[in-house]
């Protein structure tokens, strides 16, 4: 009997250079990403009022620069992926998935856990240059564990997706739990129209029918944590180093998207609790919102540029809301000129900030940022 594995084809998709063979038991893709940066007068969003008042540091950067491997191996629903920052040397994904049935999924390792769309959208497929200002304190980014997950697809508007996970809940690259409890975590969707709709910014495909999502998501732990990020686990402004197990952290979140004829919309509220278990249950409580939206208006004005889109988004993050003059806002105008969709693309940003501490000092300031995103 012939053996058809050894008779590999090699073309370019979606999602890169895909080498596969013959029976389509072995597939192969590997991808990369460059992510180019001008920023002035600085590039990290502010966090406190100091930050208002530093000197001008314009910067142009290589801000990512990503390898992506994936596939599937013996079975077309065996799949695996794997994502190095090649810029810091960090291995940022590592997963194994079984998806033979749409309504029940299984996978391991460790990924960008489903709790916001803002987060879990690639940075590569956003509508602006970077995340809002939410994004930071109340994100979970990556984490290790396991999650079962799928798809209900009844009748009409009965359209479902669910996700649970188990996971460590000491973020990126921490294979050891501080302590014996574990982060939980759970994600309900609609699909109103009865259609999934991807994570991904902009209206590209100019959506013929309306397709749309409404989700909630919570998740529970305890570590030494108050924030993660790509670094893995850290330290909201306010809160000291922890200890194994020292803050108990409650979250949730209800976000909104919807897209039709090039019109794009997503928005998410978020609340979170952080309970000190070493200092007399002491609990702080935030919330944060954002919403954002873009049009392509060639759409509406044949005159205007068919690749070019106008994209704005408005953010609100309260630390504290026993303290009503503690927030942070900003409000964000995006021009995105789309070379070859998401995989090249220009985009020109500016942003206004304002800032009021528990102090009641107040600050506000601008940003201008341009940045080319390649993938290849």
């Amino acid at each position: 009997m012939k053996d058809t594995t050894k008779f590999v084809s090699v073309k370019y998709g979606k999602k890169g250079f895909e080498f596969k063979t013959a029976d389509d038991k072995f597939l192969l893709q590997i991808q990369s990403r460059l992510q180019f940066r001008l920023s002035t007068p600085t590039d990290q969003d502010p966090l406190t009022y100091n930050d208002y008042e530093t000197k001008n540091k314009t910067a142009f950067k290589i801000n990512r620069a990503r390898l992506k491997v994936g596939g599937h191996a013996y079975e077309t629903w065996l799949k695996y992926y794997w994502e190095f920052e090649l810029s810091q040397s960090n291995l940022l994904d590592f997963r194994f998935m079984i998806e033979k049935w749409e309504y029940f999924n299984f996978k391991a390792g460790q990924w960008k856990v489903e709790f916001t769309q803002e987060r879990f959208t690639s940075s590569g497929e956003q509508q602006t240059v970077e995340r809002s200002i939410i994004n930071r304190p109340f994100t979970i980014d990556r984490q290790q564990g396991a999650t079962i997950y799928g798809r209900l697809k009844g009748k009409g508007i009965a359209d479902f997706n669910y996700w649970t996970a188990l996971l460590t809940g000491t973020g990126r690259g921490n294979t050891a739990n501080d302590d014996g409890n574990l982060m939980y975590f759970g994600r309900l969707q609609w699909n109103p129209f009865g259609r999934e709709m991807e994570f991904e910014g902009s209206d590209l495909e100019h959506t013929q029918k309306p397709v749309a999502r409404i989700a909630a998501a919570a998740v529970t732990n305890r570590s030494p944590y108050t924030r993660f990020s790509q670094a893995g686990g850290g330290y909201l402004e306010g809160f000291e180093d922890g200890l194994p197990g020292q803050y108990r952290v409650n979250q949730s979140n209800i976000e909104t998207a919807f897209k039709y004829h090039g019109f794009s919309w997503q928005s998410e509220w978020h609340h979170k609790e952080i309970i000190d278990k070493l200092n007399s249950d002491n609990t702080t409580r935030m919330r944060g919102y954002y919403v954002q939206a873009g049009y392509f208006f060639n759409g509406a004005f044949k005159w205007f540029p068919k690749n070019l889109e106008i994209a704005a988004r408005h953010a609100t993050y309260k630390p504290n809301v026993k303290i009503s003059e503690n927030s942070q806002s900003e409000t964000s105008i995006d021009l995105n000129w789309f070379f070859k969709g998401h995989k090249c693309k220009l985009t020109a940003e500016g942003s206004y900030f304002d800032y009021q501490d528990k102090t009641l000092q107040q600050e506000s300031g601008w940003r201008a940022r341009l940045q080319l995103d390649i993938s290849f």
